[in-house]
């Protein structure tokens, strides 16, 4: 299935406001599907969903909190028992060096406690930027907006950004997100990622979003690209063994 190219104009800010009206009135109970328990369990949740599902995720971190319930404890594991507990997220190596190096960065640096300012926070292992804004926008109600592959196809789709990165997407979705809904956006659209505007193919005719959406009309032309042509009208073929006339 062909994919569905992203507009190449943004949609004005008018329009690009009234869609995050929708997508709240839509998703009005929206947050992280992540189970956590405190910043702690958040932080370490998120740098295992890297490359896995949510889901997958909440599967192991029960038996992975049981164990290691604190910063000190997950700072004094062995890697090969952590590496035991996460091997269904993937990538499990990487990843428990990750955690139990942060959870010693949490202890020698920041008193066992995750920091509330960005800067301090991504100076832990395993935090990069979409990282640390989960973090300050789940836990601490910051302004922050984390640009995940569902937030990206989202508000391409919707024309609110044309940027190349996630950083630049976060960038256009800081001027038009309203301050106070800022730590909100991105469940929203994550939501609807999950739910209609799935990658490749948009569920357009089910969705609230449908006549403000500058995608709808590439979907269109995509669909229609993939239909056979129709055969001329009268068109008939000669009928079997008829003769193709007499010689002169």
């Amino acid at each position: 299935m062909p994919s569905i190219p992203f507009p190449k104009k943004k949609v004005p800010l008018e329009a690009a406001r009234e869609e995050l009206k929708i997508l709240e009135k839509s998703y009005p109970d929206a947050k992280t599907a992540l189970d956590y328990e405190d910043p702690f369990t958040l932080l370490i949740a998120v740098i295992l969903s890297a490359q896995t599902t949510d889901a997958g995720v909440n599967r192991v971190t029960p038996f992975l909190f049981e164990r290691y319930p604190t910063p000190q404890a997950l700072a004094g594991a062995k890697l090969a028992d952590v590496e035991k507990i996460i091997k269904p997220t993937g990538f499990f190596r990487m990843k428990a060096k990750s955690i139990v190096n942060a959870a010693k960065a949490l202890v020698e640096r920041c008193d066992g406690k995750v920091p509330r300012d960005r800067e301090t926070l991504e100076t832990i292992p395993g935090v990069g930027r979409k990282t640390a804004n989960v973090v300050l926008s789940v836990v601490y109600k910051e302004p922050t907006i984390a640009v995940d592959t569902h937030v990206f196809r989202v508000s391409h789709r919707l024309g609110m950004t044309l940027g190349k990165t996630p950083r630049d997407v976060e960038g256009d979705l800081d001027k038009i997100v309203p301050e106070q809904k800022k730590h909100l956006v991105s469940h929203w659209m994550i939501l609807h990622g999950r739910a209609l505007c799935k990658a490749p193919w948009p569920l357009c005719e089910s969705c609230p979003l449908n006549a403000l959406c500058p995608t709808v009309p590439l979907r269109a032309k995509t669909l229609a690209a993939r239909r056979p042509a129709k055969k001329v009208a009268g068109a008939r073929r000669p009928a079997q063994g008829a003769s193709k006339g007499k010689k002169g």
